[in-house]
């Protein structure tokens, strides 16, 4: 069926539009909350089902037109992009994995750090492994059994080791050229990865410098001293951290992040067939489920284009674009406004990729009415997301440790693993300290 431009054309605002939102928000948190746990509804069933409300909506309009719509959402080419990108994502990372590369790197890192700096080691670890790996849950995942089985053996908090973890994997999640939520905000705002990258070196510094900081302090307080003998450090680890090494400087270069992948997979399967980690047609194997693994998230994120595009025809973003600028005015409002609306959409759907493919295109279009920086913008919506995340005892992040800690027997409370996580909390403050608080600072400056 052939679509004209009149049949694509936005129609007036309209806060009926924004039905299939509320649809979401009642199907999804209702049914979790109902269920007592958030791994009960599956996301891309909540956004079948806020679809078909957005199909239904126009009465007006034939449903194979609103399906055509429908489908040109989903076909976006940023859409497209982003999932791209998150195919080669998948495949980097669990080909990597495979190979070596996250024990070798779990290695180095446990030599360069003293017992006595346990809390403080464990969180710069979550740190370096999910900015190569790119994924806060899978960081969390390698990394909870080694805090949880190096726990029992010291003086630790079991909430404040694994709350370390969480913080580091969050600071991995909103940094890394590979991670999901990077890819999001980049492509929704239309920014290279290498200029949202330094857009959130600024910002994030100070708070990960605080948190290290503050986790120093407390494990100087405590007497930790590990039983284990350690691994000791050869050759072959250096050799297995070179593919996270080179999309991490091949993508600060500015080279082309899907080149860089592809061949990030090419030289861990290589080097872990020569170090006899894994054979040829196991590396086939973990490609192949690296790439399903990513499968949820690409339902969810062409599901989404979809239903954005749907809401947008029926005036929905229209009138929540009119909604905000209403109630806010300049540059610091404009992203004091996008911060607050990310992390509504973030707190009920308990996915932060999710939030910032949702409020990605809002964001944009209120950027480029105020004339805010959309490297500025970019990094707002990764790290609001981010700091949000981490705090949501509900969130992947947290039942993740949750679960894991339990299975291996180290009994931990959420509430405290909130309290915890110091990087997520100090994330949200520097975040405000920027929008609100330095523009202040500045026009002080310039009266003087």
């Amino acid at each position: 069926m052939r679509i004209s431009k009149q049949d694509v054309a936005e129609r007036p605002a309209s806060f009926m539009a924004l039905m299939p939102f509320f649809v979401f928000l009642v199907f999804y948190l209702g049914l979790s909350v109902a269920a007592s746990s958030f791994n009960s509804v599956p996301m891309p069933i909540a956004f079948i089902v806020a679809s078909a409300a957005a199909l239904i909506y126009d009465r007006k309009k034939t449903l194979d037109k609103k399906v055509e719509l429908f489908a040109r959402g989903m076909g976006d080419s940023n859409i497209m992009v982003m999932c791209l990108i998150f195919i080669m994502a998948g495949i980097f990372a669990t080909v990597a994995k495979a190979s070596g590369a996250v024990d070798a790197a779990v290695v180095i890192a446990r030599h360069l750090i003293p017992d006595n700096m346990f809390v403080a080691g464990l969180f710069i670890v979550s740190c370096f492994i999910s900015l190569a790996i790119g994924t806060s849950c899978g960081t969390i995942a390698a990394l909870t059994p080694i805090a949880a089985a190096l726990i029992k053996t010291m003086h630790i908090s079991p909430e404040l080791a694994i709350g370390a973890v969480i913080g580091g994997a969050m600071f991995g999640d909103n940094m890394s050229m590979i991670s999901d939520t990077t890819i999001a905000a980049t492509r929704t705002q239309g920014v290279s990865m290498r200029d949202k990258f330094i857009a959130n070196f600024k910002l994030i510094i100070p708070a990960a410098v605080a948190a290290f900081v503050i986790y120093v302090v407390i494990g100087l307080q405590h007497d930790a001293q590990a039983a284990n003998a350690l691994e000791a450090i050869s050759w072959q680890h250096i050799i297995n951290i070179v593919p996270y090494l080179l999309i991490l400087v091949g993508a600060l270069a500015g080279l082309n992040v899907l080149l860089l992948l592809f061949v990030g997979s090419v030289l861990a399967g290589v080097l872990g067939a020569v170090g006899g980690k894994i054979g040829f047609w196991s590396v086939l194997a973990e490609a192949g489920r690296g790439a399903l693994g990513m499968s949820e998230t690409l339902i969810v994120a062409i599901l989404a284009g979809g239903l954005l595009a749907l809401i947008r025809y029926n005036g929905g973003i229209r009138y929540l674009l009119g909604w905000i600028e209403k109630r806010i005015s300049g540059h610091a409002g404009c992203e004091f406004g996008i911060l607050l609306l990310l992390w509504v959409v973030n707190i009920f759907t308990a996915n932060n990729t999710v939030a910032i493919v949702i409020t990605g295109p809002i964001a944009r279009d209120l950027a480029s009415k105020f004339n805010c920086d959309p490297r500025r913008i970019a990094s707002i919506l990764d790290t609001a997301s981010c700091s949000v995340q981490g705090l949501l005892p509900y969130g992947a992040q947290i039942l993740i440790a949750l679960g894991i800690a339990t299975t291996a027997g180290v009994k931990v409370s959420s509430a405290m693993l909130c309290c915890f996580a110091f990087y997520p909390i100090l994330l949200a403050l520097a975040l405000f300290w920027s929008i609100l608080a330095v523009p202040l600072v500045k026009k002080l400056f310039k009266r003087n």
